[in-house]
Order: structure tokens, then sequence, then C-alpha cells
């Protein structure tokens, strides 16, 4: 074979240079990604429990990061973490039951995903701030 690479300048695997980028390949980047946040956010929700439960004293050290503004910004993405990783969940237990799978299809799913985690949290604000 003229001009093929030898093994070893070959990468190992697929290599995230040899792929084309599409949406449904970052959903899975994404997923994961916020799987692994929303553990930290875990941690956050704990300590913030812990500082209610501790007494009005504690929890005013604690109130002021979370009404700054990059305590809003993290709320904000803990908030479209979930709604996404919940988005996305579903999108793979229709995927389990076999439909979905063709590339099209897919590719709504991801978006329509993507787009709930981006529009969910500030729907819930709305709600939130101005009832319903």
């Amino acid at each position: 074979m003229a001009g093929a690479l030898r093994p070893e300048d070959r990468p190992i695997s697929p290599h995230l240079s040899v792929w084309r980028w599409h949406v449904t390949m970052a959903t899975s980047i994404l997923h994961r990604f916020t799987g692994v946040g929303l553990y930290g956010a875990a941690i956050l929700f704990a300590l913030w429990l812990m500082a209610a439960a501790a007494g009005p004293e504690t929890y005013a050290e604690v109130e002021p990061h979370l009404t700054a503004w990059y305590g809003q910004i993290i709320m904000y993405l803990i908030a479209a973490s979930l709604a996404y990783h919940l988005a996305n969940g579903i999108r793979h237990l229709v995927f389990d039951t076999g439909a979905g799978l063709a590339p099209a299809d897919a590719d709504t799913s991801a978006w329509f995903a993507i787009l709930f985690g981006i529009a969910a949290p500030i729907g819930l604000w709305a709600l939130l701030s101005f009832g319903a």
C-alpha cells in the first residue's frame, strides 16, 4: 500500500482527530460531563443543607454566596445540568427500546436534549419569579 502509515504512526484507537464532530458525539461527552458535575452539585447541596440545619448564624455565612452573581451562575449550571442529564437519559431509555436509532432521529433527539437543558432552567426561573 503506497502512502499507508506505519503501525507505530497510527493512533492506537479512533481518535478525536479522525472523527468528524456531530451532535450525537457532543451529547455523549456532555452527558458524562454533566453527570460528574451533578456529583459536585450534590456535595454543594449537602453543604447548603448542613448550613441551614446548623442555624441562622451559619446560614448567614452561606447566603451571600448564593445571591452573588457567581452563585446564581452556579445554580443555573446545576439546573441546566440536571435538565440536560434527565432529557438525555430519557433519550437513551427510548434508544433501549430500539426506537429513534436512525441517524436523523438521533440527531433530532440530541438537539432536543441540548435545547431542553438550556431552556428548562429559564422556564423554572420564570415560574418561580412570576408565578403560574
